[in-house]
C-alpha cells in the first residue's frame, strides 16, 4: 500500500484496494478508542494541527485520534493567530512550521491550498478541507460508515441533498463513490447550488447513473442513502443569495417514515441547521453521530499508515 509518508490532499490519490486496506485498519481501532486496549504507537511524535478556517468536529477529530495513539498536538486555529495576519505566504508559513512537528494536519479556506502546501512541506500534509474543494478524510469517514451501516456499497443509490455546490464532503464522496460497481447518484437541490457540471460529468464518465433534481419526491422512495447537507451560508456572496436558498428542504421524521424505504440510511457532515429536525435522531438508520464517531477510527488508521507505524500492528 502506498500510504507511507504520503501527502492526503485528493481522495483522486485513492485505489479501491487502498480504502480497503485502510477501512480495516479502521476496525481494529476501535479498542484503543473504547480504552479496552492503550496504544501509544505515537509517543513521541508531534501533530501539527493548522486550522486557518472555523472548525470544532473535524479539528478535535483529528486532535482525539492522535493523542489516542499516544501522540501530541501542536495547534493553531485562525488567520487572526497565524503569523498570515501578518502579511506572512502560506509557503513560507508551512517552510517554517514543519519543523514543530512530524506530520500537518490543514483546513484553509482556499481551494488548492492543501495541494499548496505539500509542495513546501518534507512532511505529511493531510487535507482538513480546503474551501469549497475537497475533504478527503471526510469522504473517507462516510464511505466507511456507509459500509457499516449496509454491509456493502456496490449496487447502492445514494440521494445527496442541499448544497451541492460549495460542499466539499459531497465533492469528495462523489468521487469515492465510482470506485465502486452500479452506484446510483441522486443529486436533489435548488438549480443555483447543485452540483458543478464538470463533476456530474465525472462521475457519468466512471460508471455512475446520475440524475438532477431540486425535488425531494424524486429521491426518497428509492434511496438507500439520505446524504443530507447544510446550505453553506459562509459561501455566498450576499444574504439575498444565501436567503434565496437557505430553508428549502426541511427533512423530518413524518416525511422519512411517510417516503423513504424502512431501512434507508440519513447521514449528515454536521453541523445541522434547519435542513435535518431533531426528531429524526432516534430513528434506527440516522447514522450521523455514529458517522461523526467513525471519523476517529478513520483518522486514527491513516496516522498509522502514513507514519508507517503498521508493523506495530502485526
Amino acid at each position: 500500500m502506498q500510504f507511507a509518508h504520503r501527502h492526503i490532499v485528493s481522495v483522486d490519490q485513492f485505489t479501491k484496494g487502498e480504502i480497503e486496506h485502510l477501512f480495516q485498519f479502521a476496525h481494529r481501532m476501535r479498542p484503543i478508542e473504547q480504552h479496552v486496549v492503550r496504544c501509544q504507537v505515537l509517543d513521541g511524535y508531534i501533530l501539527g494541527s493548522f486550522f486557518f478556517e472555523a472548525s470544532t468536529r473535524t479539528r478535535m477529530s483529528f486532535e482525539t485520534a492522535f493523542m489516542r495513539l499516544g501522540g501530541l498536538v501542536n495547534t493553531t486555529t485562525g488567520f487572526t493567530f497565524s503569523s498570515m495576519a501578518k502579511g506572512e505566504s502560506l509557503a513560507d508559513t508551512i517552510r517554517v512550521a514543519q519543523g514543530y512537528c512530524d506530520i500537518i494536519v490543514m483546513r484553509h479556506p482556499d481551494v488548492g491550498s492543501a495541494e499548496l502546501a505539500s509542495r513546501y512541506s518534507t512532511k505529511p500534509i493531510i487535507n482538513g478541507g480546503d474551501g469549497p474543494g475537497e475533504h478527503p478524510t471526510q469522504a473517507l469517514l462516510d464511505l466507511f460508515t456507509i459500509k457499516e451501516e449496509k454491509q456493502r456499497v456496490d449496487g447502492l443509490t445514494i440521494a445527496m441533498i442541499g448544497d451541492l455546490k460549495h460542499g466539499r464532503t459531497i465533492h469528495s464522496l462523489a468521487k469515492l463513490l465510482t470506485l465502486y460497481s452500479d452506484i446510483k447518484i441522486q443529486l436533489i437541490a435548488p438549480e443555483e447550488v447543485q452540483m458543478p457540471p464538470e463533476l456530474v460529468e465525472y462521475l457519468r464518465s466512471k460508471g455512475c447513473e446520475v440524475t438532477q433534481s431540486d425535488r425531494l419526491e424524486d429521491c426518497l422512495p428509492s434511496a438507500d442513502v439520505l446524504y443530507v447537507t447544510r446550505i453553506q451560508k459562509e459561501r455566498f456572496d450576499d444574504v439575498e443569495s444565501y436567503s434565496r436558498v437557505n430553508g428549502t428542504y426541511s427533512i423530518n421524521r413524518a416525511l422519512i417514515e411517510r417516503g423513504c424505504k424502512s431501512d434507508v440510511t440519513i447521514m449528515h457532515p454536521l453541523p445541522r441547521l434547519g435542513e435535518l429536525a431533531t426528531d429524526v435522531d432516534n430513528l434506527p438508520g440516522a447514522a450521523y453521530f455514529r458517522q461523526a464517531e467513525n471519523g476517529t477510527l478513520v483518522r486514527m488508521a491513516l496516522f498509522i499508515l502514513v507514519l508507517r507505524k503498521e508493523n506495530k500492528f502485526v
